[in-house]
């Protein structure tokens, strides 16, 4: 089974928080990254359709390469990787599962408008630990 590849905003104080949060947590081994900035997600997103020059989603790629290839966005997203980490953090996933989605959305997306604001923006995309570098896909 492939490795789910988190695409995220590079630059963003946030998103490299949630990647070192992954990293933290990931027992397995199993998640890779990519900056959305980079090709690699650049050709993911419009072959799903999504526009890739927006930065204010995180995606989660389950199954990439293969036929059943999908992706998640936002919120969706955000779960579905406390879900694939397992255990306490999977029973997380399950609780935040209970909120209406529209609440769901709602605070995603006022997080997300948000986020350089309060999480900082970076001038580019940080390097990762050299223990951590095969993980990172597409780096330019």
């Amino acid at each position: 089974m492939p490795n789910p590849i988190l695409l995220y905003d590079g630059v963003c104080g946030l998103c490299n928080r949630f990647v070192r949060f992954i990293l933290k947590h990931d027992h397995q081994d199993r998640f890779r990254f990519a900056a959305l900035q980079s090709n690699f997600a650049r050709v993911i997103l419009q072959r799903h359709g999504m526009n890739p020059d927006g930065l204010d989603t995180v995606y989660l790629v389950l199954d990439f390469g293969e036929p059943t290839e999908h992706l998640f966005a936002r919120n969706q997203a955000a779960t579905a990787v406390l879900r694939e980490l397992g255990g306490f953090w999977s029973f997380w996933a399950s609780v935040l599962d209970l909120l209406p989605q529209r609440f769901r959305d709602w605070r995603y997306t006022l997080v997300a408008r948000n986020r350089y604001r309060f999480f900082g923006k970076y001038e580019a995309c940080p390097l990762p630990q050299e223990k951590d570098r095969h993980k990172f896909l597409g780096v330019e």
